[in-house]
């Protein structure tokens, strides 16, 4: 039975009064307010990529569209894992289960400032065992590519050096608007539209940090010299992305 839990206060225990959230056996979602006569819909449209075991979109094929009928097109994102662990628990985490939630928060905040970010729409958590959960991050769904897809197909030069500027300009807003991001790379930038102009959407703000005034010089340093080492590891012959490209993307 889905039960209306309730609101919640605070980063650490959600992402605030806009987020109510509703229980359904062991699974919790975090829905904004406008969507929540929709949670038992939204519960089934997850409960469905669950049982769907093929690959979905980005770098770990972890999103997936929801569609609701006569509703909004919604994307999820579920957590999986990166690394050794993969192997082991590719989509159960351990630890505090409110780190999801903290993302809604921080994400909604950015969107707020006026950062270019996928609209953040809710969030679900699944309790597996004590201390162990499944999560899925919910947005409205974009029409688009990330900038490492559109990098390879698009051959039009002047195209691509303006969304490259776009890309640039994104990451700017970004930081003077408070949010450092934990892995800036060619797969969380989004090239997508905006009615006829081109617009580059930062994606996956999970880990990401929330500073009251624009992020200190040394901590853009150092997000862009994470996204200087994922460009050299997608492209190390520099056969999409060239000197000036490079440079525009990344030196501060």
């Amino acid at each position: 039975m889905l039960t209306g839990i309730g609101r919640n206060r605070g980063a650490s225990a959600g992402p605030g009064p806009d987020f109510p959230h509703f229980g359904l056996g062991r699974r919790m979602l975090y829905i904004r307010r406008d969507l929540a006569p929709r949670a038992p819909a939204i519960f089934a449209a997850l409960a469905e990529l669950k049982r769907d075991r093929t690959s979905g979109a980005g770098n770990r094929g972890s999103g997936f569209p929801l569609r609701l009928d006569g509703g909004p097109d919604l994307f999820a994102r579920c957590g999986r894992r990166g690394g050794v662990a993969r192997f082991i628990t590719p989509d159960i985490y351990f630890g505090a289960s409110t780190r999801p939630l903290r993302e809604l928060a921080i994400a909604n905040e950015a969107r707020l400032r006026g950062i270019s970010i996928a609209e953040p729409l809710g969030a679900m958590i699944e309790a597996v065992a004590p201390g162990f959960y499944r999560s899925a991050f919910i947005t409205r769904a974009l029409t688009g590519m990330t900038l490492w897809e559109f990098l390879r197909a698009d051959d039009d030069a002047t195209v691509r050096a303006h969304v490259i500027e776009l890309a640039r300009y994104a990451i700017d807003t970004m930081h003077n608007g408070g949010v450092v991001h934990a892995d800036l790379n060619l797969h969380n930038l989004f090239v997508s539209k905006d009615g006829e102009r081109l617009i580059v959407v930062v994606l996956d703000l999970d880990k990401s940090q929330l500073f009251d005034g624009p992020v200190p010089s040394g901590r853009r340093w150092r997000n862009f010299a994470r996204l200087a080492r994922s460009i050299r590891k997608l492209d190390p012959d520099r056969r999409y992305l060239d000197a000036k490209s490079l440079a525009i993307l990344t030196v501060t």
